[in-house]
């Protein structure tokens, strides 16, 4: 049995849906079908979870909200039109958008999670209208009917594991597709609560894993995950197949294909993951698989880069000697809610990369302040100029003079690196540069090394 997942650019019009469902028709095996909200049809378009979102600030400001209500609603009847659904069909989907200002929620938050998830909703229930007007059995589940619990915040929840034993109880025949929407669980109190913006890919990882699946398909616009960003390296190679831990590390970094946390659940169920094209369905796209006995056909797998960084430096003579340095800094962070991304050290100093995201200017200088008066560092300096490049391969463990390989081309190039770090797993290294270098890095790595298949 296969979980397939369809984002929301393979779901957009009438003509992606008609696609996507030849999609599913064409094997019998995919029998689950995880559903985004419909995404962009063109470049100016506007995302329906999007529309939600104003829909859900405008409905608690005023009671004008019909406009945007309606226009919510026409993105789904020109889909229903294409299929030439009855109209009385969409009068459930059209009372179910109608009736999200007039709900109660337990605050503001969990009400913008509950709009935002409409989007995946409504689809799903349309698509399953649509297979069973063409004569397929379809049935639409949700997470209240199966159990999908969530915890952690509204707007950015955590699978829970009581979960995997729910799901194992759904009982679906073989000639039927059950149609799920992505995106959101149910809290344990029955609120809706939504994963983090591209969750789709979490419910579609999470349904893989709890019902044991063969093998997850997640249907994109693109023909495979790709070795370099292609905005930055002309017609990068595709990669045909990689592992969990290449993925992870490649995706943090700044690959766009599969949300950063997307992978989670089908790395801990070892369910096999093929990215593929939902307008070109017959090419094989990309596997990402388990690390045991997969064996590396190149050194370097793929290269990706984020310019989202900042970092802080510190200098504290005897560091390396003086105890509780380290725990002092990390209460500091702690205090604030701030998370950091790596910490390289030496003998005096220290650097702490963070994601940029998670600060504020006001954040900063709180912390910065705190630290001068309780560490009292010999030096230190706020970097905001700040990108990090990972370089990711599983051939690359017992590659000796890798990194001095990487270095001699960027050296040449008169490329400052700031931090120059190899993960224990050693199928990675990062190289921190300023933001102005970061894809500079990128095309040098690529034509000196994966191009030429070079090391």
């Amino acid at each position: 049995m296969k979980v397939v997942k369809f984002g929301g650019s393979s779901l957009a019009s009438g003509n992606s849906v008609d696609k996507a469902l030849s999609i599913i028709n064409a094997d019998p095996e995919r029998r689950v079908v995880v559903v985004s909200a419909p995404g962009k049809r063109t470049e100016d378009d506007i995302k329906v979870t999007d529309l939600m979102i104003t829909y859900a600030y405008m409905s608690l400001r005023s009671n004008n909200y019909q406009d945007i209500a309606t226009r919510i609603f026409k993105r789904y009847e020109l889909i229903a039109q294409y299929f030439e659904l009855p109209e009385a069909e969409l009068e459930d989907i059209k009372q179910l958008l109608l009736t999200l200002p007039k709900l109660s929620y337990p605050n503001n938050d969990y009400r913008m999670a509950t709009f935002k998830a409409h989007g995946e909703r409504l689809n799903a229930i349309l698509i399953a209208k649509i297979l069973n007007h063409q004569g397929i059995k379809a049935r639409f589940l949700e997470p209240k009917d199966v159990g999908l619990i969530v915890t952690g915040t509204s707007n950015n929840a955590e699978v829970n594991p009581e979960t995997y034993v729910n799901l194992k109880r759904i009982k679906a025949a073989k000639d039927e597709k059950i149609i799920f929407p992505g995106f959101y669980g149910i809290t344990p109190s029955g609120h809706i609560a939504t994963f983090s913006r591209g969750g789709s890919d979490i419910t579609g990882a999470i349904l893989a894993r709890g019902l044991n699946a063969d093998l997850y398909e997640n249907f994109t616009d693109v023909d495979a995950i790709f070795s370099a960003n292609p905005h930055i390296v002309d017609q990068p190679k595709p990669i045909k197949r990689m592992t969990y831990q290449e993925m992870r590390e490649l995706s943090y970094a700044g690959f766009s294909v599969f949300h950063d946390e997307a992978l989670i659940p089908a790395i801990q169920g070892e369910i096999p993951v093929n990215v593929k094209n939902t307008n070109a369905p017959e090419k094989p796209g990309t596997m990402i698989v388990p690390e045991d006995g997969f064996i590396p056909k190149h050194t370097i797998t793929g290269i990706a880069g984020g310019k989202n960084f900042a970092a802080l430096y510190l200098r504290k003579y005897m560091l390396n000697k003086g105890a509780g340095f380290t725990l002092k800094l990390m209460e500091i962070l702690q205090k604030h809610h701030v998370s950091y991304e790596h910490m390289p050290s030496g003998i005096d100093d220290i650097t702490i990369i963070f994601k940029k995201d998670v600060l504020t200017d006001q954040l900063i200088d709180v912390i910065c302040n705190e630290i001068q008066t309780s560490l009292n560092p010999d030096q230190m300096q706020w970097i905001d100029d700040y990108a990090i490049t990972m370089v990711v391969g599983e051939g690359m463990k017992d590659k000796l003079t890798l990194c001095a390989s990487l270095l001699y081309p960027l050296g040449k190039k008169n490329i400052s690196i700031q931090m120059i770090n190899q993960g224990a797993s050693q199928i990675s290294i990062m190289i921190g540069t300023r933001r102005q270098d970061e894809e500079v890095v990128i095309k040098t790595i690529y034509d000196n090394f994966i191009a030429q298949d070079k090391i």
